[in-house]
């Protein structure tokens, strides 16, 4: 039989016993997760699933500004280059770990001089050479899976970043709204005092109230500038903190105040459960143990031959002039096995570190499952509470208002000092900005549940599953 027949066979043979691939296929590992949120009846969970299109949730608080400054974050943000360019990474290593499914070719030109007692010789060589090692037990085929997985995993830890960056800008965003509306609070507060000092002065002049009284005037006057002061530094810390999320340095950008907070989302009471299998940071874990399980079957693999085909060929000759030429042509063509015959155990402890890091792998994936669960029940109690205690505390700021008023009008006949005046004035104030750090913390909270819940959800899918 001609050595090119018996080459084609040999490479027939290994194509069909390609066939196979050592190691366990992959089976996505079970969740013991409640089949219900807890605070919010009808909350469904669910398995991740492949990571979709992200949805721009934070059109939810329907703030043009808010909209720009993402923008900026998703196109600027050094973070987020990072993460894409490690996917980029990851991305080429499958393509690289293809490559070995596939023949590989060289070829040689050159030329050289050797001597010994009888004289010089010279050699000049032209080949072209071929070789296959043939993916007879699935090794290649399971690293092509493994580095699939994990640049799958690579993308959905990409997109992790990129929602975690926009839950932080929105929480700085929402935090510079109050702290605008506590400016705006404060401001009118002190112009308020003001007017109270000055009719306290009067009435001193007057002889009607004692120093006393413009003393505690004043003090409540410059207490309160005193806090007003102290709010401008607070809220260039979380301007310069969104600068810095979107790619800018803190003096190149400003973020102009406005008078209203931004509109709290009205959030689905129900939600299907697909919701969280937007999480990126499930897929990414779970991905991960698709990585790990392909990295036994690679490990297993190394107990079995490797079968290499190769051929090659080419012309030497002494004499450039007939170097080309039938008589100098040579050629060789034939299959090799080889394989480990003794190692010590080191192959039983390769496959047994790759069965260790699945089993760690599945793990981080259950835990992460289970933290993910434990977000958005945090959020949902938070959400919960909050409305009540929001409402109790609107009743409380009109209690406050109403007190101040008959206060003042008892002051002005004479019938209290300054002091029940100001300390009814403080009341009302700190009410008021109780109510602000209450609707600080709700739009927080909304925004860490549309987070927890992988970034957002189409509104018209609000209903269980």
């Amino acid at each position: 039989m001609k050595p090119i027949v018996k080459l084609s066979l040999l490479a027939l043979a290994g194509v069909l016993l390609s066939g196979c691939a050592l190691g366990p296929d992959y089976q996505r590992p079970e969740a013991q997760l409640p089949l219900e949120f807890r605070h919010t009846p009808g909350w469904k969970v669910a398995q991740p699933a492949e990571l979709g299109t992200a949805v721009a949730w934070w059109s939810l608080y329907q703030d043009a500004t808010l909209a720009d400054l993402l923008q900026q974050l998703n196109t600027s943000n050094q973070n987020l280059r990072a993460a894409e360019a490690a996917w980029r990474e990851a991305r080429a290593l499958v393509g690289g770990t293809r490559s070995g499914l596939y023949p590989n070719a060289n070829g040689q030109l050159g030329t050289a001089r050797s001597g010994n007692d009888q004289g010089v010789g010279k050699s000049n060589e032209v080949a072209l050479g071929l070789s296959w090692q043939l993916d007879i037990w699935g090794q290649v085929r399971r690293q092509v899976e493994s580095s699939e997985a994990s640049a799958q995993a690579s993308a959905a830890e990409w997109a992790g970043v990129r929602l975690s960056q926009q839950s932080e800008l929105v929480q700085n965003y929402l935090q510079l709204r109050v702290i605008d509306e506590q400016i705006r609070l404060l401001d009118a507060t002190v112009i308020a005092y003001q007017r109270s000092l000055q009719l306290t002065e009067n009435r001193y002049t007057a002889g009607m109230v004692t120093r006393a009284d413009v003393s505690q005037a004043l003090t409540q006057l410059r207490n309160t500038e005193a806090q007003r002061l102290d709010l401008d530094w607070q809220r260039a810390r979380y301007e310069h903190a969104i600068a810095l999320l979107v790619g800018s340095t803190p003096n190149a950008l400003q973020v102009a105040r406005v008078e209203t907070l931004p509109a709290l989302p009205a959030l689905p009471i129900a939600v299907p459960s697909a919701l969280l299998e937007r999480r990126p940071d499930i897929a990414a874990a779970e991905r991960r143990v698709m990585a790990a399980n392909a990295d036994i079957g690679v490990a297993q693999t190394a107990y079995f031959p490797d079968l290499t085909l190769s051929a090659s060929g080419g012309y030497r000759g002494s004499n450039l002039a007939d170097w080309i030429t039938m008589p100098n042509r040579f050629w060789s063509m034939g299959p090799q096995f080889a394989m480990t015959l003794f190692d010590a155990g080191l192959r039983r402890s390769k496959v047994e570190q790759a069965e260790a890091r699945y089993d760690q792998q599945v793990a981080r994936y259950r835990q992460t499952t289970l933290q993910a669960i434990g977000e958005v029940e945090d959020a949902l109690v938070q959400l919960n509470v909050l409305a009540e205690e929001i409402a109790v505390q609107r009743e409380a700021l009109a209690a406050s208002q109403d007190s101040l008023q008959l206060t003042e009008n008892q002051y002005a006949a004479g019938m209290v000092d300054y002091l029940a005046v100001s300390s009814a004035q403080t009341t009302a104030l700190n009410s008021e900005r109780s109510l602000l750090n209450l609707l600080a913390t709700q739009l927080k909270a909304s925004a860490q549940l549309i987070s927890a819940l992988g970034g957002g959800w189409d509104m018209n899918l609000s209903t269980v599953d």
